[in-house]
């Protein structure tokens, strides 16, 4: 219980008052939540796709994270590139201490650079709503040592609980018949979001930090039927690999997929490295966890389960991590049939 106790502290001290040390939110099911990953992802299913996403972070831990998003994207031949609306929210610590709301939309530009090469360019605006619940927060002041939790805090409330900001992305995407790159940086515009600085102050502490992204992978079928559809019994493999880096956090995510269509299992080994002070001649290497994943898909749908196992110090504490997907495939509005522009993992 001590030990939940200090982590609660410690996460909620980080997230409300050094905002600028905190990360975005970490999915499993990388290509599951493809305009999360990469706003230039937008349109590469060419039909009509919507997504769903939930994620239950440290279950077992006080003060649990839930973070669940939702999207749609389509490519259009008549603006030569795909648009993708996002909606993402996040409920952090015990209570709803932290809650976060976005709302956003990209345009991804198509070009065809060869005969076997293509590329997306693509932006991407938002508007994000942060709210702080003081009354679900708990300080050290207020802990008895032998009954808890009994005393009342002397800690001062900020004036605003709640902070709006405008938030922009941008995104690459090159793809090959069996090989894609990209590279995404969100929060370009660096925009104020803490709740002790207001806008227009100089503190850096009180920005948003760029989250920087580059992934790499590769498709390739080992069985198949048919070139215009897949049937069952298809056999593909795919090897991925993913760069974040966000502040003095770096994460590195190896992951590979195995297809057997209708079914799809895979691992990821997500690891890290932290600087620990502004000239990064301190660093710490992490282990985080490995990722185990299950997927199932069928004509218009696909459905994936995937869980964190925790191998880090926190092992005993945190519960791992659930995550859960649901994509819809819509039929394309005009009469032909469409095929997928870029072949990569579905999960």
């Amino acid at each position: 219980m001590r030990n939940r106790i200090i982590i609660l502290i410690t996460v909620l001290f980080a997230i409300a008052f050094h905002q600028a040390d905190a990360q975005d939110a970490l999915f499993s099911q990388f290509y599951a939540n493809p305009l999360y990953l990469n706003p230039a992802m937008a349109g590469t299913n060419v039909c009509p796709r919507l997504a769903f996403h939930f994620r239950d972070q440290w279950p077992a831990a006080t003060g649990t994270f839930m973070t669940y998003t939702a999207s749609y994207d389509e490519h259009f031949d008549k603006i030569s590139g795909g648009v993708g609306v996002l909606l993402f929210g996040d409920r952090a610590g015990e209570g709803g201490c932290i809650n976060t709301y976005n709302a956003s939309a990209m345009y991804s530009f198509k070009v065809k650079i060869a005969k076997k090469f293509n590329m997306r360019l693509a932006l991407q605006a938002g508007y994000q709503n942060k709210t702080l619940n003081w009354n679900a927060l708990t300080f050290g002041d207020m802990i008895d040592p032998k009954y808890g939790f009994v005393y009342q805090t002397n800690e001062q409330q900020p004036a605003k609980l709640s902070r709006g900001i405008f938030d922009m992305a941008a995104g690459i995407l090159g793809y090959t018949p069996h090989f894609f790159f990209g590279a995404a940086a969100h929060h370009i515009t660096r925009p104020y979001q803490g709740f002790l600085v207001q806008s227009g102050s100089d503190a850096p502490e009180a920005r948003l930090p760029v989250k920087w992204t580059a992934h790499v992978g590769a498709y390739f079928d080992l069985k198949r039927k048919s070139k215009k559809e897949t049937s069952f019994g298809d056999i593909s493999i795919s090897p991925n690999f993913i760069y974040e880096h966000q502040m003095c956090f770096n994460y590195f995510n190896e992951g590979f997929y195995l297809n057997f269509y209708p079914f799809t299992v895979g691992t990821w080994f997500r690891h890290g490295l932290t600087y620990k002070n502004d000239n990064e001649d301190i660093k710490v290497y992490n282990l985080d966890a490995f990722i185990v994943m299950f997927g199932i898909e069928h004509e218009w749908f696909k459905i994936g389960y995937s869980y964190d196992v925790t191998i880090s110090k926190l092992a005993n504490v945190t519960g791992g991590s659930h995550e859960v997907s649901l994509q819809i495939l819509l039929p394309c509005p005009e009469k032909r049939q469409a095929l997928k522009d870029l072949k990569c993992p579905s999960f």
